[in-house]
């Protein structure tokens, strides 16, 4: 029915409007049997009426929304992922998320307060003046971290550990001569100088030499380029890549350049997209525990909302998928 009021409900409910507003929006502290409650939300649903979310937002001063501040990161497909999972949990408590890509000059707190949100998440840590003035604004904060333990009170997701887990594998394989494909997005770099510190780390505690690092766009000439650098002098027998589209890349510059994987070379990527157990051969790649990752903002988020303790942290975060390609 279009056009429906909460004085429609109160009419067919037999209470007065006060009444419908203090059940349908959970007001607490209000004596109300739950016969009557019962009676008001099947009215309301059986008229199609629910609470506007402008009137939502005039009585709690904001309204149900979890701003979600993006850095200017591409969006693939593991942020298309961990976004997808964290408005799905989201969703199942009333809750909407609103994605921000921090891309233009619009300062933070310019944002949250045109919108007013329940809780602001970001994927990186905020600046401390931005967490101080949303806290005392009554807006939930919560964060992640690229680093073990340089971010107190924040989500960790340690870069560092995926590049020690790719040599670790390779070497394992009796590799010991390992070349790096980089991304050419500078815009990644946040993310591949940490990844890239994580194997040099490892390289150095092995014994290995110091990895031999070439840049790698999404093109085979590109791929075949870097393969022909690492293919000079002592030859790189093992390829950790920046991820598994970077990867895939590296697979076809190897097959361009006439060399079998991983007779000749092998290779290993980082997230475990859908195409990399398609790949030929199918590549060996380093998992993360996205939807673990969107978990855990979420029902902190949630259970902040509920003045509860938040939840433990996931210990699986990464693990080594190992396929053909090593």
């Amino acid at each position: 029915m279009p056009g429906v009021t909460s004085a429609d409900v109160a009419r067919e409910s037999g209470v007065s409007r006060t009444t419908v507003s203090y059940v349908l929006n959970g007001t607490e502290n209000v004596r109300i049997s739950a016969a009557t409650a019962a009676r008001v939300r099947e009215t309301a649903r059986r008229l199609g009426y629910a609470p506007s979310a402008a009137a939502r937002t005039l009585r709690r001063g904001r309204n149900d929304l979890v701003l979600c501040v993006l850095p200017n990161w591409p969006v693939g497909p593991v942020i298309d992922e961990l976004l997808d999972h964290l408005a799905t949990v989201l969703a199942e408590r009333g809750l909407s998320i609103l994605v921000h890509h921090n891309r233009g000059p619009q300062p933070l707190a310019e944002l949250w307060r045109q919108v007013t949100p329940r809780a602001v998440v970001g994927l990186t840590p905020f600046a401390p003046e931005d967490v101080r003035a949303m806290r005392d604004a009554g807006i939930l904060v919560v964060g992640s971290a690229l680093d073990e333990d340089s971010h107190p009170g924040v989500f960790a997701v340690p870069q560092q550990q995926i590049g020690r887990l790719q040599v670790a594998h390779l070497a394992e394989r009796g590799h010991r001569v390992i070349g790096y494909a980089a991304p050419t997005d500078a815009r990644l770099a946040v993310f591949a100088d940490r990844r890239l510190a994580g194997v040099r780390l490892e390289c150095a505690e092995r014994g290995l030499p110091e990895p031999r690092v070439e840049p790698v766009d999404l093109e085979v000439p590109s791929a075949a380029a870097a393969v022909r650098a690492w293919r000079a002098a002592e030859p790189v027998t093992a390829v950790a890549a920046y991820n598994d589209e970077v990867a895939l890349a590296v697979l076809a510059g190897l097959r361009a350049a006439g060399l079998t994987v991983p007779d000749d070379v092998a290779v290993i990527g980082v997230d475990d997209i859908p195409t990399a157990r398609l790949a030929a051969p199918a590549l060996s790649t380093v998992w993360q525990a996205i939807d673990e990752q969107a978990d855990y903002l979420a029902t902190t988020v949630l259970a902040s909302l509920d003045g509860a303790e938040p939840p433990g942290r996931p210990d699986d975060l990464f693990h080594v998928v190992a396929r053909d390609s090593t």
